[in-house]
């Protein structure tokens, strides 16, 4: 908390004071903390510890600086003088090091925070090696201002993971890098935590008048004409765009294909007008799942209907989490409509549709009231006609589906 706060007053101050004064007011922050408050100020401007150790002694021994030519005369360096920051000067070392992450990039479904599981040492080692001058400090620098922390493993009862989970998980970011450099779209597909409809509590809080919080029901029965919803997401990961499908049915593989061929319809279509293929990257089970039959049927009509190859890449078993839609779309959704109730269709198609970021996200949103039975069984001889190719690797991960002919 105290970090915090000093981070804001030096914010606040910076702009307004010159060099030597700025020296002089973080030297006055360390010495009020006490042993180890060079460090912590150090780290919460950015002024490095021997900058800050030099003001603590212009503090304490006034007599010792006053002979300097600087103290005496009040020079200061005019703004932007001093030695320029290597982030500054490399313009492709954020990049660069971000192209090192992306592969293994990890992420919570309620929060915009990233981690990557590799070492800042070994991220540097990368760097060096291709071309970049930076040491393991100055890449833990940049990845605490890119968003990205260093986690401990924990266990989970999620069971064992797969052997070829991590092969999977740079299998997929290929693909995702070869579609995106022929122009086709790539799309992240999930179906967020089903919502009641109505004046309940929604967890989360926003500015109110003192004293005044919004009423709601105690008790979260389901309202009857109001029932549940479904939204189905559907995230371009090019274009940082999302199309939520609000279903007030059954969450079924026939639902799930609807609502992709309702963002091809209303969004992707005119955002890749020659597209040929399209990728699909989703979790492993659920109405999406790579063992649902109904799923593999529909997304054939939907090949058939666009014409698209349609293709395929599920996520490992126990990663569902990591899906991109979860930390890029949902994450904010949640964030959007935390503390309000969400009282209506109406409502949640305009907080789900106004869900904004600083990095450009933009989200439409649209009601499905159509019918989704389930239990639908998919015979044998039906799913012979699913024009099916998979890959080599892991084809029940990895497939393609061709357009049917006339």
């Amino acid at each position: 908390m105290e970090k915090g706060l000093i981070t804001k007053r030096f914010k606040l101050l910076a702009p307004l004071l010159d060099e030597r004064q700025l020296r002089l007011y973080v030297a006055a922050e360390a010495l009020v903390l006490g042993h180890g408050g060079i460090s912590l100020i150090s780290q919460a401007t950015g002024i490095s510890r021997p900058t800050i150790t030099i003001g603590c002694k212009e503090l304490l021994e006034p007599n010792a600086t006053e002979a300097t030519p600087s103290a005496a005369t009040g020079r200061v360096r005019k703004p932007g003088g001093g030695r320029k920051r290597t982030i500054d000067l490399d313009e492709t070392l954020r990049s660069d090091l971000e192209s090192l992450i992306e592969p293994v990039t990890r992420g919570d479904p309620e929060s915009p925070l990233r981690w990557t599981s590799k070492s800042v040492r070994k991220l540097a080692d990368e760097l060096q090696k291709m071309g970049h001058k930076t040491s393991h400090r100055m890449v833990a620098d940049l990845l605490r201002d890119m968003g990205y922390s260093l986690q401990a493993n924990r266990k989970t009862l999620e069971g064992s993971a797969h052997p070829d989970r991590n092969a999977q998980f740079e299998y997929i970011y290929e693909k995702v890098k070869e579609f995106q450099s022929c122009g086709h779209p790539v799309i992240s597909v999930d179906t967020k935590k089903k919502e009641l409809v109505g004046d309940f509590k929604n967890g989360g809080r926003e500015l109110r008048p003192k004293g005044d919080p919004e009423k709601v029901r105690v008790h979260d029965f389901e309202i009857r004409e109001l029932g549940k919803v479904a939204p189905y997401g559907v995230y371009d990961q090019t274009l940082n765009a999302g199309w939520v499908n609000v279903g007030t049915d059954h969450d079924t593989a026939a639902f799930a294909v609807e609502s992709i061929r309702r963002w091809w319809s209303t969004m992707g279509q005119e955002a890749y007008p020659d597209a040929t293929r399209l990728l699909i990257t989703a979790d492993g089970g659920g109405s999406n799942g790579s063992r649902v039959r109904l799923w593999k049927t529909e997304l054939q009509r939907l090949a058939t209907e666009t014409g698209l190859v349609v293709s395929v890449c599920h996520l490992p078993p126990g990663t569902s989490k990591w899906n991109k839609i979860e930390h890029r779309l949902f994450s904010y959704i949640s964030q959007n409509w935390r503390g309000k109730p969400l009282v209506s269709h109406e409502v949640i198609v305009n907080l789900i549709a106004s869900t904004t970021t600083r990095s450009g996200l933009t989200v439409r949103c649209g009601i499905d009231t159509n019918m989704y039975p389930k239990g639908i069984k998919i015979t044998d001889e039906e799913l012979l006609q699913v024009n099916i190719i998979r890959d080599e690797f892991h084809g029940e991960w990895n497939y393609e589906i061709h357009p049917n002919p006339s």
